[in-house]
């Protein structure tokens, strides 16, 4: 080989070198890039991982702030109801007393009369309270619920026997859907039973005319019993709007001669005294049966279901 060969391959060389070179910094900035594209595709999921359990937090204080809302706007509405319940009958005490105290009266006889009238009014006015209390004492915990696994089926038996002739006396047929024996609640059997009577008997006093059902449903799904009341759309108005700023000689919708609570009021403390054994008390929108053709109101009592193992 002459020299002229031996040059023209080291200057082979010599390109070939420096070619590679020039590659391999041309390289290293894309895989610099692929790295970073790769690693910000790595921390994305990262990110969303960290930021999954902190949004699901966010979410459980949302819901527990808005529950805190309505359970408190449920407290006012209970004070405000109960204050308005009570002063109507203490409206009437006061008329009496204020007649009396006027000199009014024709003769002693009268006076009598309405003193007797006064005393027989204070005393239904401490029932009212006496319920009111019992109810608040048994929401704060002093009195103490019996809540054990109960028969369904039985409770509803006991509350149709002791509500059907009630109903038959004004020609309202009362049905029951027998429930299933096997189904068992967990839930204080004198109040359960007391809940539900209480709301078929405030709905046949005001019914006009219609029929009430009672049945029942229990899911695979969820661990509560449903019972189900339907009554006459037009029976109770459940939820009358209280004004607080009536005028006091304005009649009222309590029964001042009775010394009743409203509907309402009713509908609140059975409410209550479902949600301490908790369970849960609903109104549900009105629906139309056929046979006979009716609008129907339902309310919806949610009770603990026992499982197979606590039964």
């Amino acid at each position: 080989m002459n020299w002229s060969n031996w040059i023209y391959l080291g200057a082979g060389i010599a390109l070939g070198m420096v070619f590679g070179r020039l590659f391999v910094r041309w390289l290293r900035p894309k895989q610099a890039s692929s790295n970073v594209s790769s690693s910000s595709s790595l921390v994305a999921p990262l990110a969303q991982q960290d930021m999954s359990p902190i949004s699901q937090q966010l979410q459980q204080t949302q819901l527990a702030y808005q529950m805190a809302r309505e359970m408190s706007q449920f407290k006012a509405g209970f004070l405000a109801r109960t204050t308005h319940e009570l002063r109507s009958p203490l409206n009437g005490l006061i008329g009496l007393h204020q007649l009396i105290l006027s000199d009014l009266c024709e003769d002693p006889a009268e006076e009598r009369e309405f003193i007797a009238q006064a005393h027989e009014r204070t005393l239904k006015l401490l029932k009212l309270m006496d319920e009111i209390l019992t109810v608040a004492r048994t929401e704060h915990g002093t009195n103490k619920l019996d809540i054990q696994p109960r028969p369904l089926a039985q409770i509803l038996e006991e509350v149709h026997n002791l509500t059907y002739m009630l109903a038959a006396n004004r020609n309202f047929p009362l049905q029951l859907l027998p429930a299933d024996p096997e189904i068992y609640v967990l839930a204080d059997h004198l109040w359960l039973r007391q809940i539900l009577i209480s709301l078929i008997d405030t709905a046949i006093t005001q019914m006009e005319e219609g029929s009430i059902y009672i049945s029942s449903s229990s899911l695979s799904t969820n661990n509560f019993v449903t019972i189900w009341l339907d009554f006459p759309t037009h029976s109770i108005p459940w939820s009358e709007p209280i004004d607080l700023i009536k005028s006091e000689d304005q009649p009222t919708q309590i029964d001042q001669k009775n010394a009743t609570l409203s509907p309402g009021m009713r509908l609140l403390i059975n409410q209550t005294l479902v949600e301490v054994m908790g369970g849960k008390l609903e109104i549900l929108p009105s629906t139309i049966v056929k046979e006979p053709p009716q609008h129907l109101t339902r309310l919806q009592i949610s009770i603990p279901l026992v499982s197979n193992a606590e039964s």
